[in-house]
This record gives C-alpha cells, sequence and structure tokens, in this order.
C-alpha cells in the first residue's frame, strides 16, 4: 500500500529482455535498508525488489503489468516516479494508492495557470464512471485531485513543488501515464451494481 506522495525520481539503466523484462533503477534510496522482497510503487506500478546493490534495485516486469501500463515504453535513461510501501504509523500524506494499475490515460493539454499548471487527460471510457469533481485519482504513482470531468476528459492541476519533483515536468501532449481509480470508487461502484441487480 502507498499514499501517491513521490519520494524520489528514478531512473532506467537497463532493461533485460527475458520471459518478463528484468528492469534495473537507480535511485537515491539508502537501498542497502531495502529487503529483497520489498514493494516499491515505480510510475504508479507495484513492482518487488528481486536484487539491489549501492544505488540500485531490480525489478522483474510481468506481461500481464505490461499490457496494462505504459511500462513496455521505458527505456534506458527513463526518469520514474518512486514511493517505497506505507509503513503502519507513518503520515498518509495522499490518499490509499494499491499499485494495482487500472489503465492508461492520454495527456490531452498542459496550460499554466498561474505558477501551476492544469493538465487535462483523457481515460478510458471503462474507467470514466470512477472519476469525480474533487475526487482523487493516481497518476504515474501520483496521488491528485480531480478539479474537472467531462465525460471521459478530466483535469488536475500540478502545483509547482509537485511539477519540480515528479515526472509530469517531462509529459508533453500525446504522452500516456497510469491510472489508477480511487479505491472508495471502485468499492463503491461494486456495491451500486450489487444493489441494482438485486431488483432485476
Amino acid at each position: 500500500m502507498f499514499t501517491g506522495i513521490i519520494t524520489d525520481i528514478g531512473h532506467i539503466e537497463d532493461i533485460e529482455h527475458r520471459g518478463d523484462l528484468r528492469v534495473r533503477i537507480s535511485c537515491s534510496y539508502a537501498v542497502d535498508q531495502i529487503p529483497i522482497g520489498a514493494s516499491i510503487c515505480c510510475s504508479g506500478a507495484c513492482l518487488t525488489v528481486v536484487s539491489k546493490g549501492k544505488n540500485w534495485f531490480c525489478v522483474d516486469v510481468s506481461k500481464a503489468t505490461l499490457d496494462a501500463t505504459v511500462l513496455g515504453d521505458w527505456k534506458k535513461g527513463t526518469s520514474i516516479n518512486l514511493e517505497q510501501s506505507l509503513k503502519l504509523g507513518e503520515e498518509l500524506g495522499g490518499h490509499l494508492v494499491t499499485g494495482h494499475v487500472d489503465g492508461v490515460a492520454e495527456l490531452v493539454e498542459v496550460e499554466r495557470v498561474g505558477d501551476s499548471r492544469e493538465l487535462k487527460f483523457k481515460a478510458p471510457d471503462s474507467l470514466k464512471d470512477f472519476i469525480a469533481e474533487k475526487g482523487s485519482i493516481t497518476l504515474n504513482g501520483v496521488s491528485l485531485t480531480v478539479n474537472a470531468v467531462s465525460n471521459n476528459v478530466f483535469t488536475i492541476n500540478i502545483i509547482p513543488h509537485t511539477w519540480d519533483f515528479t515526472t509530469f515536468k517531462n509529459l508533453t501532449a500525446g504522452s500516456e501515464v497510469n491510472i489508477e481509480i480511487d479505491i472508495i470508487a471502485r468499492y463503491v461502484a461494486r456495491l451500486m451494481k450489487k444493489e441494482v441487480s438485486k431488483y432485476e
């Protein structure tokens, strides 16, 4: 479980093609204190540390994850948002994030508004009913608040701190991002569907 508050920017050092992908990621974490088998959220996807060195760790990425995310676009040098898993007793600064990506959203437009940026995204039709104005959403691992929604297009605001300390500054119109809907929206929708089917 994560919070959507990014704690480091990692960089892809190497990608090894096996049955799955073995990806080596450099970071500024104290990697010697991260155990093998630990979960790290990598641009929104919860991945498992399978090996590590002084300032790097490796994760394996399965075909199922590649099919559901933008991780297949990673190349040597790609910057990614990182967050270590939440520990009980730590501050929950964003919202509860599972690291289970629901799909891919496309950046439609970036507009500067004061010191902040307003980003407009197009979500898959299958996810549009889970996105609500003033609700929470996770994009590339970052916990964000939805400012506005129109059909399957939604807008979020990126403050200067988030812009400077995440990979959003590397995005342009047409870029794709991992999207995870709010866990509360997921369960409310399931309960509502169950309630409706009861009367059909």
